[in-house]
């Protein structure tokens, strides 16, 4: 039996709950994300009978019905290897603002690595970072 608690909304059509994200350690994971990147942490709960942890979260300010992510600790050396390269170099997430200025700003101060610059885009306002792992965000603040 499953130690989730049941969050999900109810929607009228398909939709993406959770989008798994590998990670090689549940609590380094959590301290970039919600330390260095602000996000929320939505549950932490253990699976005793799968010896692991259901662990989620959202950027800040998110609704509760917004797709999620799961941090997904690799058990296998497949999947250790995919760690960082969820997209094989490539952005692999798209992290949407609201003031991109001020949160280019505030990453820059935490540490955050941006492997491109800001550029200004028919779209928005982007600029490419990479997490603890490598893996490769846009931040973006969509016009």
């Amino acid at each position: 039996m499953s130690t989730r608690t049941n969050c999900q909304p109810k929607f009228a059509m398909p939709h993406l709950a959770h989008i798994a994200l590998l990670v090689r350690d549940y609590d380094e994971a959590l301290a970039f994300y919600t330390g260095k990147l602000g996000f929320t942490l939505v549950e932490d709960n253990y699976q005793p009978e799968q010896d692991k942890r259901w662990v989620t979260i959202r950027p800040p300010g998110a609704p509760e019905n917004a797709t999620a992510i799961l941090l997904a600790r690799a058990t296998t050396p497949e999947q250790e290897t995919a760690i960082g390269n969820q997209a094989g170099g490539r952005v692999f997430l798209f992290l949407a603002t609201d003031d991109f200025d001020r949160d280019f700003a505030a990453y820059t101060a935490a540490g955050i690595s941006f492997v491109r610059p800001p550029a200004v885009m028919p779209y928005g306002k982007v600029a490419v970072f990479e997490d603890l792992y490598g893996n490769r965000w846009d931040l973006v603040e969509y016009r």
